[in-house]
């Protein structure tokens, strides 16, 4: 399984330098799973950047992988990540949902570099 965090998913969007770093895994629907913390991250960025419109493509597209909500376990996983790794809300949402699903995460956000399991690429 594939988990693109939200940074990954944005750059994919905007065509940036390393939208084909994350093309693989975007691509491959039926090993995606997209946590809900992304998809609020993603839909906030791109309506501040752009347009609802756009916007709600941007998450129509998201859609076409699992989508995974925010449950009591995985809330209770990302707490400890959270207390234990010193990462943000979102991050340690999105590792403890990689690990409930056994998922790499690919990512250029700088909190994952060092992690395993995690495909990092440089901004």
């Amino acid at each position: 399984m594939n988990l693109v965090d939200s940074s990954g998913w944005l750059e994919y969007f905007a065509n940036g330098k390393n939208a084909h770093f994350f093309a693989k895994p975007l691509e491959d629907i039926k090993n995606l799973i997209v946590p809900s913390i992304c998809v609020f991250e993603v839909f906030k960025r791109v309506l501040q950047q752009r347009s609802e419109g756009e916007a709600l493509r941007a998450i129509a597209a998201m859609q076409q992988g699992q989508v995974i909500p925010l449950d009591v376990p995985i809330c209770l996983k990302a707490a400890k990540f959270s207390c234990d790794l010193k990462l943000p809300m979102a991050d340690s949402i999105i590792l403890a949902t990689a690990k409930a699903y056994h998922a790499t995460i690919w990512t250029q956000d700088s909190d994952f570099k060092d992690m395993p399991e995690v495909r990092f690429i440089i901004q």
